[in-house]
């Protein structure tokens, strides 16, 4: 037995609705990013079903013209949705010109249900792969399930639109109306349904992704440098304290302290301090390799880590960034602060059994006696110490001994 049309056109009106109640409830005093303009996608997919629905109970113009612009209009919201989510404005013209367009077009052709089909699906085929178009030219930038999910479901929407253009521009269709079933007639009918189950989550998706991958970001970085915070930089230390034994290369640590901080904030007020830590970071960053990594340890103290580098490589770096950032005043209030840095430097080859802390301690003492010869300054850790009872440590990055200065 055949499914029926109207049952189906029912399920699909349903799902919108349900899909939309919910979108808007997650939205509801949020920052969407192109959640309320799905929700409004699929209300206006829904009252386009309903207007097909009711053919022959209401005026046919109302019905093929409304409702076909209505249903058009939802693939231009979707569209919009998308672009919003990007980033990006999608113009008023690019949202109105194709449901105005089909409208235009069905008004010519009331009375010719084929060419109306035909004109109908090519349309919102193109709508349709223009949203997957949409997705696809930014893969690079948003991937995850979600893309995924609508790029699928906006592409299964464009093949069965295209059939159904194509057999009805061939006389192929068997049905002489919107409510007579026949296979493309069903064909139609059930994609859209698992389109927009499909290409909804994959919205909802989408939003998840980016806000996991947002509450990462924030988990590893120092919300004041955008730096790695503690936590991840000791990580990193420990993930290239490993690989350096493994492959016998060298691998530096220098801890960066910036000099006289207290005073800084005693005299500027906080936001001065602020500033200065982000100016200490940019001559950072803007000396560093890409492979190498700066952290904030803690306060005003910051940790690189170099991976591949000798002790006199690190040192020379370590005395280009002191003079670097001595050189380097920071503007602030129409003054230009004077700011200075110490710097302890650990360089070698690493040995089974070394682990993480030994290297910033190794480091750390070095920059206790930068602090105790002057500040200002560059001094070596030449050995590693490895003491008796000081080895690998185990647990969090929290467990660390705290600064010896």
């Amino acid at each position: 037995m055949a499914p029926d049309i109207p049952t189906l056109m029912m399920m699909v009106t349903v799902a919108a609705m349900v899909m939309a109640a919910t979108l808007m409830a997650v939205a509801w005093g949020e920052r969407s990013d192109g959640i309320k303009l799905w929700a409004g996608a699929l209300c206006c997919l829904a009252l386009a079903y309903v207007l097909f629905l009711l053919r022959g109970r209401i005026p046919d113009p109302v019905s093929i013209l409304l409702g076909n612009g209505l249903a058009s209009a939802a693939t231009s919201l979707v569209l919009a949705a998308i672009c919003r989510f990007q980033g990006r404005a999608l113009p008023w013209l690019a949202r109105l010109l194709p449901p105005l367009a089909l409208v235009g077009l069905l008004w010519l052709f009331l009375d010719d249900f084929t060419t109306r089909v035909t004109l109908t699906a090519l349309i919102m085929a193109g709508q349709s792969a223009w949203v997957f178009w949409a997705l696809w030219e930014r893969r690079s930038a948003y991937q995850g399930r979600g893309v995924r999910l609508v790029m699928a479901a906006m592409g299964l929407q464009t093949v069965v639109l295209l059939v159904r253009g194509s057999s009805s521009a061939s006389r192929a269709m068997g049905a002489q109306n919107m409510l007579q079933a026949d296979a493309i007639q069903i064909l139609t009918f059930v994609s859209a349904f698992a389109s927009l189950l499909v290409a909804s989550l994959g919205f909802i998706f989408m939003h998840k992704e980016r806000a996991d991958e947002a509450n990462r970001r924030l988990a590893a970085l120092d919300e004041l440098t955008g730096v790695a915070n503690r936590r991840s930089i000791i990580a990193a230390l420990d993930r290239d304290v490993s690989r350096a034994i493994r492959t016998r290369e060298p691998l530096a640590v220098m801890m960066v302290d910036i000099d006289f901080f207290k005073h800084i904030n005693d005299t500027h007020g906080h936001l001065a301090g602020d500033q200065v830590l982000r100016n200490v970071v940019d001559v950072i960053r803007h000396r560093i390799r890409a492979q190498d990594i700066v952290g904030r340890y803690g306060g005003e103290e910051f940790m690189v880590l170099l991976c591949d580098t000798t002790l006199q490589g690190a040192r020379q770096l370590a005395e280009q960034l002191r003079e670097a950032v001595q050189a380097s005043f920071c503007p602030w209030n129409g003054e230009r602060l004077a700011v200075t840095v110490s710097v302890g430097v650990f360089g070698g080859r690493l040995e089974p059994g070394d682990g993480w802390d030994q290297l910033i301690h190794a480091a750390d003492q070095a920059l206790y006696r930068a602090k105790q010869g002057g500040r200002n300054r560059v001094e070596i850790a030449p050995t590693l110490g490895r003491l008796a009872g000081h080895g690998r440590a185990n647990g969090s990055p929290e467990t660390f001994p705290s600064s010896l200065h």
